[in-house]
């Protein structure tokens, strides 16, 4: 029996209105799950790291450099540079602060010439991707900081993998030459001796751009890095191989930035052993940066990961 009292009209005229509200609540769009998370990039330049305050500072304007082109596209939110030992920031210390910001993914591009035992083994270890024992010691025994963040990292391809040290090395060398049928190219590099093999690949594809490019037929390869144990015999050797074919030398150090213990010390005291070396042998302490093509690298490289983030 219906109540046709006024108290008994309010209630049917209530029901009605809760029945039309529910009616219409269940043909509205899906609300957003609490649970999903917003995507959030950032951006780490990551490099081996060094004592030497030039070295640290070019790699603080590479980040310069890139910094209004990468975030004005909207697909990046924030980028940071940090290097792998020897001084602050740390890999470490900027994962911290991307998880403390708020970040779900963080891009890790690795400003390195080519494959190390860094690549393969210390940089996955210290963020958490791989657990390999030996890199696990050492970086225990050097007190480099393992930090496994709660954004979802992505490591980027090195630097070997485009074209950028053959333009580079090209650019550089003709910068120095005189006479390209009576010079040699002389490439230097810090090398990694498990990965020697790779390293020698990466400086002979380059010299025989330059080779091509320039009329610059012989070359020699030497380092300056712990595969030598940071002595300049190596380039002095190299050096000399070339001299005993031609009547110059250009010598090109293949380093990331300047180092005076590197470019000055070992490298320019290797040429110093050289007999009449200001006659015989073409040098500038510079290195690979700073480059417009590692910068463009960084933005392309940087782009593709992001886009590949926002569609997963």
């Amino acid at each position: 029996m219906i109540d046709k009292t006024p108290f008994g009209k309010h209630l049917l005229l209530l029901f009605c209105l809760f029945w039309t509200v529910a009616c219409t609540d269940n043909k509205s769009e899906p609300v957003e799950k609490p649970n999903s998370i917003e995507k959030k990039t950032g951006l780490l330049l990551l490099s081996h790291g060094s004592h030497s305050e030039t070295w640290r500072n070019t790699l603080f304007e590479l980040e310069n450099n890139v910094s209004q082109r990468i975030l004005e596209r909207g697909d990046i939110a924030g980028l940071k540079t940090a290097f792998m030992e020897y001084h602050e920031p740390s890999i470490a210390t900027r994962l911290k602060e991307f998880d403390k910001e708020g970040y779900s993914d963080v891009i890790i591009v690795p400003v390195l010439l080519t494959v190390s035992s860094h690549s393969f083994d210390d940089i996955p270890t210290i963020v958490g991707l791989k657990e390999n024992p030996e890199s696990v010691e050492l970086l225990r025994l050097e007190n480099i900081e393992r930090y496994t963040p709660k954004a979802n990292v992505h490591i980027t391809p090195l630097l070997d993998f485009g074209k950028i040290l053959e333009s580079n090395v090209l650019r550089r060398t003709k910068a120095l030459s005189k006479q390209p049928e009576e010079e040699g190219l002389v490439l230097i590099g810090y090398g990694s001796e498990p990965y020697e093999t790779e390293w020698r690949d990466l400086f002979r594809s380059t010299a025989e751009h330059v080779a091509r490019e320039t009329g610059i037929g012989e070359h020699s390869i030497g380092w300056c890095g712990h595969i030598v144990r940071y002595t300049p015999d190596s380039t002095t050797t190299a050096i000399e191989r070339i001299l005993e074919k031609k009547k110059t030398a250009i010598v090109i150090p293949s380093l990331i930035a300047f180092d005076e213990n590197f470019q000055i010390r070992i490298i320019g005291g290797g040429i110093e052993k050289i007999g009449n070396e200001k006659d015989r042998v073409l040098y500038k302490p510079d290195a690979i940066l700073p480059d417009p093509d590692v910068e463009q690298w960084v933005i392309d490289i940087s782009k593709e990961y992001a886009a590949t983030i926002s569609n997963q």
